[in-house]
Formats: structure tokens, C-alpha cells, sequence
């Protein structure tokens, strides 16, 4: 799956590419349905018309970002208030872009702005960790189209919903926020540093929200990288080390 190759991969080989990191992020984009019902839904339930419902989701395309953006409209906040909280929210796709230029700068500019808008956790999550070698642009752009398209789909679905089914915030569907990033999460612990960056910030965001500290999650997540960087250079023995760049070789 080496886009190095590109130039040479013909149409069939393109397009199988492109279905199998469409069928690798299809587990996730089940996943992703009742958080996609929650922002078409509460959308609606905060006044907006079904054309803007669906347009935050075709155009913003974040939803966390979008949930806490409902929220704080729902609630009279001002706009600088609004884009300051989804810009510390959306903050971690700094991370993703910085940790995969190596493999997105070398492509023409329509594929770099393509693959930039269509970036999730999820995207990362299935691309994010390979190397330039293995990376592929057709099955990233297989991937991240298919979630793009099932998260609009959930999101309508979740507008109409709105319409006929009250209080569907009440259903518990918000659950599905937790769980997707776990699922994302996990499978990334393959080392001690990392570990201790995701229960570190487990720990400290829970206990920050219990004594309602304002930017809460932002500082949990900043402090755990550096807990896991603090580890990894001061704590790891070189054995450790050692392992953890081979399985960023493998990746």
C-alpha cells in the first residue's frame, strides 16, 4: 500500500484501495452513529433550521467541536466565546497534521487540503501512525470520505429525529462520545510513556471536573503529554526505548 507507487497504481488498484480503507473505518463509523445523532438533534432543539443543522456538520465537521458549539448557543454565549472553546476542543488536530507531514507533504495541494478537511480521530487513528512507506493516499482518502459521508447521513438522521422524538438527549446516546475515543485510544498503548500520558490524563480530567475548572480537559490533555515525555526521557530504560522506536518503524 505504498503511495510512492501512485504514479504507477492503475484505476482497479486505486479503487481497491480506496474500498478497503473505506471498509477499515466502518466499524467506527458505526460507532459514530449516535454521536451523530446527538448534533443533528440538539442542532434543532437549539432553533437552528434543518439547512444549518446539516450544514455544521457538512462544513465544521467536528463533533465534539459541534456538540459543545449547540451547547454554548443554546445558552446565549458570545461568539468569541464559541470559537475560543472549539479552538482549544479542535487544539489535538494540530498534533495529528504535525505528526503526519511527513506523509502529507509531499502530495499535490488538492490532496493535501482534501485530506486536511477530511482529518478525524478516526482518520488518525487508522493513518496516523504509519509510515511514509505504508501510507497510501487513495486508502486515507477511501477512509475519510466514507466517515464523512456516514457522519452527515447520522447527523441527518438525527434532524429528523429532533422533529419527532423530544428529549432525545435523554436516551443516553452521548455515551457513544466516551466510547468511540476509547476505541481510539487503546489500541494505541503499546508502550509504558503512553500509558502513563492516558491515565494521567484520565485522573486529572476527571478530577478537574469535579471541582469545575474552566479549561479543564485542555489541561489534563497538556499535562499528560508532558508526563509521558518526562517518563519516556527520564524514566524508560533504554530497552524500553529502543522498543518503542521499532514499533514506530513497524506502524
Amino acid at each position: 500500500m505504498t503511495d510512492n507507487s501512485n504514479q504507477q497504481q492503475t484505476s482497479q488498484e486505486k479503487r481497491t484501495l480506496f474500498r478497503q480503507g473505506a471498509l477499515a473505518v466502518s466499524p467506527l463509523c458505526v460507532a459514530v452513529i449516535p454521536w451523530g445523532l446527538l448534533a443533528g438533534s440538539f442542532a434543532i432543539d437549539i432553533g437552528l433550521d434543518p439547512f444549518q443543522s446539516q450544514a455544521l456538520s457538512a462544513i465544521v465537521f467536528a463533533g465534539s467541536a459541534q456538540l459543545v458549539a449547540t451547547g454554548l448557543l443554546k445558552v446565549g454565549a458570545g461568539l468569541a466565546t464559541i470559537l475560543l472553546t472549539t479552538l482549544f476542543i479542535t487544539s489535538r488536530h494540530l498534533l495529528y497534521s504535525i505528526t503526519m507531514r511527513d506523509k502529507i507533504s509531499p502530495l499535490p495541494l488538492k490532496w493535501r487540503i482534501g485530506l486536511g478537511f477530511l482529518l478525524t480521530d478516526e482518520l488518525f487513528a487508522l493513518c496516523g501512525h504509519q509510515s511514509p512507506k505504508v501510507f497510501n493516499r487513495w486508502y486515507a482518502l477511501g477512509a475519510g470520505l466514507w466517515f464523512y459521508i456516514c457522519w452527515n447521513l447520522a447527523t441527518l438522521a438525527g434532524i429528523v429525529a429532533g422533529k419527532f422524538i423530544p428529549n432525545l438527549d435523554s436516551l443516553g446516546l452521548d455515551f457513544a462520545i466516551a466510547a468511540t475515543f476509547i476505541a481510539l485510544v487503546v489500541p494505541t498503548v503499546k508502550n509504558a510513556s503512553v500509558l502513563v500520558s492516558v491515565v494521567f490524563a484520565l485522573i486529572l480530567s476527571v478530577v478537574l471536573q469535579a471541582y469545575n475548572v474552566e479549561g479543564g480537559l485542555m489541561l489534563a490533555s497538556m499535562a499528560a503529554m508532558v508526563a509521558g515525555y518526562s517518563y519516556d526521557k527520564y524514566v524508560a530504560s533504554p530497552i524500553e526505548k529502543e522498543k518503542g522506536s521499532e514499533k514506530g518503524e513497524d506502524a
